[in-house]
């Protein structure tokens, strides 16, 4: 904890691998999960894309079916002067029958006809196709031919001498070579003397079409650019949003770390300014409030070591009395020699309780410190049983090592440890129900393990998860028949802590426990699977058929033991 203030501004590392355009999909996936800021800018350009797409379209077809009809409605009014205007010039004539002037008179209407400005392409086809001397022939201009009209129009024309009919097809190219979108109008005009004839005017939309494209090119310049600028815009107002956000998140990450002096940086009196003194206000309480619980927990920590340093004084020269008394308890009447008895015994398990109490207190200050040596968990742990073989013999309890491996020396602290072994192994006999105990030694590269099983009564789910709190006991009703002070697998845990390992357990109501220590080989720290499981994975067989263990587990050949040590104490 520290009382300065510092203010944080929040960073992201940056996704590496954007060289790769294989990992593209991959950094494009997290990015999509990890930013706020770039999720919303992609889906609001996504959906304004979608929406100019979608007013492009239709704009350009608006527009396109505006060009259309007007130039329609332009072209069919041009051709109906236009064939007013010849139909005028053929009915003001009087060519009585003279092929001659008959020829003349469709010569100067072909004139007329191309004197207009309409169009240049021009065709004029008989209707009636009786042979006739005097019928002048058929004629076309400007490319336009009988080719080009189709039949469907053409029956049309021929259907009807009073309606105009137009169509849109491809017309030559006027600059020649290829072919340009055009209308093609035809009606009936009557000749004197000769019958009807089809006359047709071909238009040129070309122009039209240029116009269309340019309209078309400019609206998608036009939306593209709207949702770049939409983009550009979106974004750097997320920013001014996510990044407090972003501050916010990285504030709080540092301060469940357990740095309480980081604060956020508040400008302005908007929404997030108010958040941000919000949480600079939080962080300020929690902090005092974490400071006044440390504060409390050190008295706490320093009433317990004082008391405990206090009460052994007094504590010695009790254990002294109480050993002088129970000495000569053979001399007193049987009713005090009890009492001399149950003092003295007393007297020792409060001796064993500040001891406890002053490791506990230790631990809590933090103040432990190891005192490592290369030792042989297996060879500890046959040295423990032998020390706990009288202890057994009284419980009719009977212990057996199992040890495959575990024989090459690793550092630790064997006092720490035989303390751990020697905790479990009492409670297993003490909890065993005077069934056989198995305690199996075991280790791989990167770990060595101790597990101790007893078959006894064993506890749920719920007891197993409080087995390592201080003063806790599945059972309050239980005896001490050992002299435990409730603080023993406390101390076994906080040991295997310190040592970088870890203490687990198994159990099961009426299929006993399995405690499992591990410790590192290396570094201090685990890397790797326990050695032996924690779930012995035998559903509670009984300590019999545990004695029956004899298949030893294969270890590397540099931990491999020459020959079994352990045997049944």
């Amino acid at each position: 904890m520290t009382g300065t203030t510092a203010t944080v501004t929040a960073a992201r590392p940056p996704l590496r691998g954007w060289r790769d355009w294989r990992a593209w999909p991959d950094n494009l996936i997290r990015l999509w999960r990890r930013s706020l800021r770039f999720r919303t800018v992609m889906i609001t350009l996504a959906l304004t894309a979608l929406t100019i797409m979608i007013a492009c379209v239709w704009m350009a077809l608006a527009i396109q079916d505006d060009l259309f009809r007007s130039r329609l409605t332009q072209v069919l009014s041009d051709a109906q002067r236009a064939t007013l205007a010849a139909q005028t010039t053929l009915d003001a004539s009087e060519p009585q029958g003279d092929t001659v002037q008959l020829q003349n008179l469709m010569r100067s209407v072909t004139d007329q006809l191309a004197q207009q400005p309409t169009s240049d392409m021009i065709a004029a086809f008989r209707i009636d196709t009786a042979a006739s001397a005097i019928a002048p022939q058929n004629f076309t201009s400007g490319g336009l031919t009988e080719d080009t009209v189709s039949d469907g129009l053409r029956e049309m024309v021929q259907s009807d001498a009073g309606k105009q009919w137009w169509q849109s097809v491809v017309v030559p190219a006027p600059t020649g070579g290829g072919e340009v979108p055009g209308i093609i109008v035809g009606q009936q005009i009557l000749v004197p003397d000769v019958g009807a004839y089809e006359l047709y005017f071909a238009y040129d939309l070309s122009s039209a079409s240029q116009t269309l494209g340019f309209i078309q090119g400019t609206l998608w310049v036009v939306g593209i650019a709207l949702v770049l600028l939409i983009g550009a815009i979106s974004w750097f107002v997320l920013r001014s949003v996510t990044t407090p956000i972003g501050e916010a998140a990285e504030t709080s990450a540092m301060l469940a770390s357990g740095e309480l002096g980081v604060r956020l940086d508040v400008h302005g009196e908007d929404e997030l300014a108010t958040l941000g003194r919000s949480f600079n206000a939080m962080a300020d309480s929690l902090e005092s409030q974490i400071k006044e619980l440390a504060d409390l927990s050190l008295v706490q920590q320093r009433f317990v070591s004082d008391v405990s340093h206090e009460l052994r004084t007094p504590l010695t020269t009790i254990r002294l009395a109480a050993d002088m008394i129970n000495d000569q308890r053979d001399d007193f009447d049987p009713s005090t020699a009890r009492a001399a008895e149950l003092l003295n015994a007393q007297v020792q398990r409060f001796e064993t309780l500040l001891t406890d109490l002053l490791e506990i207190s230790r631990y809590d200050a933090g103040s432990v410190q190891l005192e490592l040596e290369a030792t042989s968990l297996a060879h500890l742990a046959e040295d423990v049983i032998g020390s706990m073989q009288q202890v057994a013999e009284q419980h009719d309890t009977d212990v057996r090592l199992v040890a495959p491996g575990g024989y090459s020396p690793v550092e630790m602290d064997p006092r720490r440890i035989r303390r751990i072994v020697r905790n479990l192994l009492g409670n297993a006999i003490e909890h065993g129900e005077g069934r056989p105990i198995v305690v199996t030694v075991d280790s791989n590269q990167h770990a060595v393990a101790l597990a101790v099983r007893d078959y006894g009564l064993g506890m749920d789910p719920v007891d197993a998860e409080r087995v390592f709190d201080r003063f806790w006991r599945a059972d309050p009703s239980r005896k001490r028949t050992l002299g435990g002070t409730g603080l023993g697998l406390s101390i076994a845990l906080g040991d295997a802590r310190l040592h970088g390992g870890e203490l687990a357990v198994w159990s099961q109501l009426g299929g006993g426990s399995n405690f499992v220590l591990t410790l590192p080989r290396h570094d201090g720290r685990l890397s790797g699977p326990s050695p032996i499981p924690v779930d012995p994975g035998d559903d509670g067989a009984s300590g019999s058929e545990a004695l029956g263990l004899t298949q030893p587990i294969v270890l590397p050949d540099h931990d491999r033991a020459p020959a079994p040590r352990g045997g049944t104490s």
